[in-house]
């Protein structure tokens, strides 16, 4: 199925690992123009030749996501760098698991302020590239968290608060041709990310939640990738607002 994404640009926040750099790779892998950043240089250096040897444009910078002054000049350096910005995708995340202070601070800066500083940054680029192609899109990655509960902590909530703001923004720029969506992942295994280090540390936790999983295991990043990059495909060009859960079937509740 061609996505008719080749010629596009995509700009994605915390490209370099897991959900990120999968969904930065299947862009590329169907001829869009990439910009990914994240903290670490020598990983985004390595992200970006990988993109470029598929033969699409690409770039990127090491950029601390909290730095809300940094972040958006990033962006506007990236959108004119690379002729536009058709998508724009917000996957960094502060992964912080505590209801402490510092645990909040941190979710909230990292994963609510950083997809508004980063929507804000791009809006001029959304908004040409809707006048003049008839669509342009904001994909936001959350958590099954957001709905789901043990006890209380900070990470299920400011999730949920991404899907509530992505809803916002998607009725309101749904007449100017900006679409808005989130995918809400359930567990995602790879070497190195969260669950590979459970398995590690924790084996009796890793156990508990490959059980949880009806399909008998967790996803890969690249199954929460194909989700992201479908929804902001012009193919996705009338759908907006929705929370798409790739969870496996982890979760109990009925989405109406």
């Amino acid at each position: 199925m061609d996505l008719q994404l080749k010629g596009k640009t995509a700009v994605i926040l915390g490209g370099t690992r897991g959900i990120g750099r999968a969904i930065a790779e299947t862009l590329a892998a169907e001829g869009a123009n990439v910009a990914v950043c994240a903290r670490n240089a020598d990983q985004v250096a390595e992200t970006v030749a990988a993109l470029k040897v598929t033969g699409v444009k690409a770039t990127g910078a090491s950029v601390d996501i909290m730095d809300g002054a940094a972040l958006k000049a990033w962006i506007a350096a990236a959108g004119d760098e690379l002729g536009g910005i058709d998508m724009l995708v917000s996957n960094a995340g502060a992964m912080a698991q505590g209801g402490d202070p510092a645990s909040w601070e941190q979710n909230f800066r990292l994963d609510v302020l950083g997809m508004v500083n980063a929507f804000d940054a791009a809006k001029p680029y959304l908004l040409k590239a809707a006048e003049t192609h008839g669509d342009a899109s904001f994909v936001i990655i959350a958590s099954v968290s957001a709905a789901e509960s043990d006890n209380a902590s900070s990470y299920g909530p400011i999730k949920a608060a991404l899907i509530h703001y992505a809803k916002g923004l998607a009725r309101q720029y749904a007449g100017r041709h900006i679409r808005t969506n989130v995918v809400s992942p359930g567990t995602v295994y790879f070497k190195g990310g969260v669950w590979n280090m459970v398995e590690t540390n924790m084996p009796e936790m890793f156990k508990g939640a490959m059980e949880r999983n009806p399909m008998g295991r967790m996803a890969t990043p690249d199954d929460i990738a194909k989700a992201a990059v479908f929804l902001s495909s012009p193919l996705s060009s009338f759908t907006t607002g929705i929370n798409m859960l790739v969870d496996g079937a982890i979760s109990r509740r009925v989405n109406f």
